[in-house]
C-alpha cells in the first residue's frame, strides 16, 4: 500500500476557505504551509497535523496512476470562476477568451485617450468601436 499525499484536494480546500486578497503568490504559498502544519482533529487518529488528513492509500497502483498531476489546463476556480463562469477549461483557452477591453490613459495627465468620430467629430474613448452620438462604426 502506498501512501499519496492529495494535493489538489487540499488546495481546493484551502482556496475555497481563504481570501487571496492583498497577497502576493509567496505569501499565499506560506499561509498554505503554515494551514498544512496546524493540528486539527482527524477522525480515529486524534490531534494531527492537516496534511495527514490530506494522505490516502493507494494500493498496488502503478507509478503512473500515483504520479503528480501535472496538467497545466486552466480551470477557473473562486473569484476568476465567477468571471468566466460555469465555461469547460476548453473554452477559457487564449484562442477562446477574449480579454477586458482596457480604456488607453495619457501618461501626462492621467485622463483617458480620446480620439474623434471620422463622421462627426464627436470625441470618443480611443478604443471605441461606434460614435455614442452618430452611430457610425470607427
Amino acid at each position: 500500500m502506498a501512501k499519496v499525499f492529495n494535493g489538489r484536494s487540499a488546495t481546493d480546500e484551502y482556496m475555497s476557505t481563504h481570501s487571496l486578497t492583498f497577497s502576493t503568490p509567496e505569501m499565499t504559498l506560506k499561509k498554505f504551509a503554515l494551514w498544512l502544519g496546524e493540528q486539527v482533529n482527524a477522525p480515529g487518529k486524534g490531534q494531527v497535523p492537516r496534511l495527514m488528513v490530506y494522505v490516502e492509500e493507494k494500493g498496488e497502483k502503478s507509478d503512473f496512476e500515483v504520479a503528480p498531476d501535472v496538467n497545466d489546463t486552466f480551470r477557473p476556480t473562486g473569484a476568476v470562476a465567477d468571471m468566466y463562469g460555469d465555461m469547460p477549461a476548453a473554452a477559457t483557452s487564449a484562442e477562446h477568451s477574449t480579454p477586458p477591453q482596457l480604456t488607453p490613459l495619457n501618461r501626462e495627465t492621467l485622463e483617458p485617450e480620446s480620439k474623434f468620430c471620422v463622421s462627426c467629430g464627436q470625441r470618443l474613448k480611443a478604443n471605441a468601436k461606434f460614435c455614442n452620438k452618430c452611430g457610425s462604426i470607427q
